[in-house]
């Protein structure tokens, strides 16, 4: 997908659900059920040896078996990074901080970019430099009110915050109350337990549950 096509998805879904792991066919298993729950876009982190190798798998079978789905891989430092993981698949790249390298690559090959930000000059370096989302991390540390303070002189800019987000209406109803376009949620959609349990029914039903509270809280 092109980036313009993430962001509205993006837009759409209101979650962008995380996570790593290592074993391949666990990875699989949990596209299949954040699928199954409704979920089109999940981002897979860059924390562990050869995770590239296991991108380059999920990328596949996502063209293969996951149509409509978009597949993005996150905690990206380099330019170098984000390069090998375009040429695997990526759809859009997240990084933990402003990058500029990052910038340049991704918008060369019209691949979505969300950087982490936290300054007011970060969320405008990043959007001239053509991201059209921006990550708010962590999530946690500053809150629903920067993203209202900072939407209130430019009401166009696309906040993503992620850390400290949990699928509860209260915590949801903060960020998108205060402008967010989307949340990123790790651990508090895709627990550990649910990984060691191999609980995938357990997490389509958890998606397919915060899709529908994304949904009712923004209506």
């Amino acid at each position: 997908m092109d980036r313009i096509e993430v962001v509205q998805l993006m837009q759409d879904q209101g979650m962008v659900p995380l996570f790593f792991n290592a074993d391949i066919n666990i990875c699989k298993s949990i596209l299949k059920a954040v699928y199954d729950g409704g979920g089109r876009l999940l981002e897979f982190t860059h924390r562990g040896p050869f995770a590239h190798e296991i991108f380059s798998s999920l990328s596949k079978y996502v063209k293969s078996d996951l149509p409509g789905m978009a597949i993005g891989i996150g905690s990206i430092t380099d330019a170098a990074a984000a390069s090998l993981y375009m040429l695997c698949g990526a759809d859009f790249i997240v990084t933990p901080a402003y990058k500029e390298d990052i910038a340049r690559v991704c918008n060369r090959r019209k691949v979505l970019y969300a950087p982490g930000i936290g300054s007011l000059t970060e969320i405008q370096t990043a959007e001239e430099m053509g991201c059209e989302i921006v990550k708010l991390f962590p999530g946690s540390v500053y809150g629903p009110g920067f993203i209202k303070g900072a939407m209130a002189p430019q009401p166009w800019t696309k906040i993503m915050p992620t850390g400290g987000v949990a699928p509860t209406e209260e915590n949801l109803s903060g960020w998108f109350g205060a402008g967010a376009i989307c949340v990123g949620m790790g651990s508090k959609l895709i627990s550990k337990d649910i990984i060691a349990n191999k609980s995938y029914t357990e997490l389509t039903t958890k998606v397919k549950d915060t899709l529908a509270l994304v949904k009712k809280i923004r209506s």
